[in-house]
């Protein structure tokens, strides 16, 4: 069973990625936390994770959806505890969550640059840690994924946190060994979920060299490789899966 965070809204990465793994045969567990969606240019729309929640079902999933504000330094432990006891024992954590609300160097607020290291760090590594301390899967079949960002340019406290996010997970490649599951990072690059307008998503698509922009599915593609027995021996890399955006 897998738990994706951060599956909020249905035009989202994490939407798309729990979609996915629900096809592939998962049964799948959904964090999301909607007042965050408040905050953002796109407002709440209430009834996204209900209608995501039926879409893995209609998949064939078991599946539960869970509010979690992972800015609480407890909301890790309650979530893996309620998906436990809704579903039996995660043996994949997905984490597609992030706090991201563009700021400079000069113009962030203290309180803004501790909330994005809350949710995209603190909570990473405290949901990483509960996992490990949980799992009960064979050797060779516990999986760790995140979604990372390069993006810090006037996105200061969002890119400096997903930075320290990507050590940590690299870290667990290493410090979790003996449970023998495999921990990597996945960068999708500029991926339209409402938050592009027409002029980024015009240069944008100018600059890639596949001349269209990233979806949601194209980062499910690779998280589904990465979670299933053919990826298993990917451990420890920080993957850019973004048509050619660095390269």
């Amino acid at each position: 069973m897998v738990l994706v965070t951060g599956v909020g809204r249905r035009v989202g990465i994490g939407a798309g990625i729990a979609a996915r793994l629900a096809r592939d045969g998962w049964d799948v567990a959904t964090s999301h936390w909607t007042p965050y969606d408040d905050r953002m240019p796109w407002g709440r729309r209430e009834h996204d994770p209900d209608e995501v929640h039926a879409e893995l079902r209609a998949a064939g999933a078991a599946t539960v959806a869970v509010p979690a504000d992972l800015s609480r330094p407890e909301a890790p432990a309650e979530l893996l505890e309620a998906v436990e006891s809704a579903l039996g024992p995660v043996t994949a954590l997905v984490m597609a969550h992030a706090e991201s609300v563009d700021s400079s160097i000069l113009d962030t607020t203290v309180e803004s640059f501790d909330r994005h290291f809350a949710v995209n760090a603190r909570a990473a590594w405290l949901l990483i840690a509960e996992f490990a301390r949980r799992f009960r899967g064979a050797p060779g079949t516990g999986r760790i994924v995140a979604l990372t960002s390069d993006h810090t340019v006037h996105n200061l406290p969002y890119g400096a946190s997903k930075g320290a996010l990507d050590r940590i997970v690299l870290a667990a490649a290493r410090e979790l060994q003996d449970l023998r599951l495999t921990a990597n990072v996945v960068n999708p690059g500029p991926v339209d979920t409402g938050w592009m307008d027409d002029e980024l998503r015009r240069d944008l698509l100018e600059r890639n060299p596949l001349g269209r922009g990233g979806t949601p599915q194209d980062t499910a593609n690779l998280v589904s490789f990465l979670l299933g027995e053919q990826g298993g021996w990917i451990n420890g890399q920080l993957l850019c899966s973004d048509g050619g955006w660095k390269a």
